[in-house]
């Protein structure tokens, strides 16, 4: 027994030693559970939604009051044309752009139903499938409550008062300048079949849904970038910037605190060797071989599940470029931080591998989130990788639509990279 507490007492002093290893057991599942308790959330709310009125009427205003006045929608901005919604869209400025047509109050007065087209961003296949049932319901909603009123056959004339919503979106008709004509159609549209039987129509991809047969207001979905709504084109590009962070952060992480364990930094640091030399060099086979594992991804994508790359592959070998930059240089700051290759790998892990999955919007979105951890995402690097990838594979998006994720990335590589050779200098 005696020889039991002595190897117990031992243990305790050893544990007393290792303050990080302490707070890493105790202080680190709280953390956790809080974090991701309020994180973790299959709720879609607050969808940026840009708006086209043609109508500009007491009714559309209606319609739009209906929408804004609920936390599901926040009014993004309002757009002149059909053809600004590609814009839009592109650049994650707005997930849905609405379009009320001109004739909106003419065919409700006559008890005709009205049709608005809801274009939406597919490139989030969970979020896109959430706001078309959205919408569906908003439209039942108001019909059901506007046919309660009286308000589309046989009424007085006096239409619900278009009260501000809380965010501030349905203020105001849209302004006279912002408005003009209805652009013609922008190309690579498909509408979601809601009954999963196509109708035939002009273009073998366009399929037109049906809902609401006795309804007056038809919400009709066109879904972009992502007409089917298929997981793997929306998980794929994600799942890459986790695979590349994982294997980025956890093999640099282990790299410089492997030659303090075998005491080797000492001859590294009498040597000639400079820090950022050091740095670098520890930094290039790991970067080779997550581009390699770049090419496998996208090559098991496009044979595998079918998923082209829609944009440019120059941007798309520079976007992970840069993010490799970011993601090694995290792993060496974490390295050169710690003594301990247990250390490393835990912090390496716990910093890399459950924010790429829950804080990069790889399956959560991110703007159904509390704004404090909407605040924590900012120094996620996957959070900007999975915006760009979704943006140039599925989007075919340009350097001006998704440059502030690549100079948020660069920013944060600079500040790991530079942090990391700053404690290496002060080791010499």
């Amino acid at each position: 027994m005696n020889r039991f507490w002595a190897i117990f007492i031992k243990e305790i002093l050893q544990i007393r030693r290792d303050p990080l290893s302490l707070c890493l057991l105790l202080l680190v599942p709280a953390f956790l559970l809080i974090l991701y308790g309020y994180a973790l959330s299959y709720d879609v709310k607050h969808l940026k939604v840009a708006v086209l009125d043609e109508d500009r009427t007491p009714q559309s205003r209606f319609l739009l009051d209906s929408l804004f006045q609920n936390p599901y929608f926040d009014r993004a901005g309002t757009i002149s044309s059909r053809a600004a919604a590609d814009h839009w869209l592109k650049r994650g400025d707005a997930r849905i752009v609405l379009v009320i047509p001109h004739d909106f109050a003419a065919r409700l007065a006559l008890g005709r139903k009205s049709v608005v087209q809801a274009l939406i961003d597919g490139s989030d296949a969970m979020a896109g499938t959430v706001a078309v049932g959205y919408l569906d319901a908003l439209a039942e909603k108001i019909t059901a409550q506007l046919k309660t009123d009286g308000e589309i056959s046989g009424h007085d004339g006096a239409w619900p008062s278009t009260s501000a919503s809380e965010n501030g979106g349905a203020r105001a008709a849209c302004p006279e300048h912002a408005c003009g004509e209805l652009a013609e159609p922008v190309e690579r549209i498909a509408t979601v079949p809601w009954n999963n039987e196509p109708i035939p129509s002009q273009h073998p991809y366009d399929r037109i849904s049906i809902q609401n047969a006795g309804g007056l207001i038809k919400i009709e979905p066109r879904i972009w970038f992502n007409p089917d709504l298929q997981s793997a084109h929306f998980l794929i590009p994600g799942l890459m910037g986790m695979l590349l962070m994982l294997s980025a952060v956890i093999a640099t992480s282990l790299s410089i605190v492997r030659e303090k364990e075998r005491e080797t930094i000492e001859q590294i640091n009498v040597s000639a060797v400079r820090p950022f030399e050091l740095i670098l060099g520890k930094i290039m086979p790991y970067l080779l071989i997550c581009l390699v594992t770049a090419l496998i991804v996208l090559g098991v994508g496009y044979f595998v599940f079918g998923l082209a790359i829609r944009g440019s592959p120059f941007l798309l070998g520079g976007a992970i470029l840069i993010f490799l930059f970011a993601a090694l240089g995290m792993g060496l700051l974490i390295s050169a931080a710690t003594k301990s290759q247990q250390v490393a790998f835990q912090v390496a892990t716990i910093s890399s591998l459950l924010p790429s999955i829950v804080l990069s919007g790889l399956i959560f979105p991110i703007s159904s989130m509390p704004l404090p951890i909407q605040g924590v995402t900012l120094i996620v690097v996957p959070r900007y990788f999975v915006s760009v990838m979704r943006s140039i594979i599925l989007k075919d998006a340009s350097l001006s639509d998704i440059w502030p994720n690549l100079a948020a990335m660069i920013v944060l590589g600079l500040i790991f990279n530079l942090l990391a050779i700053r404690i290496m200098g002060k080791t010499k």
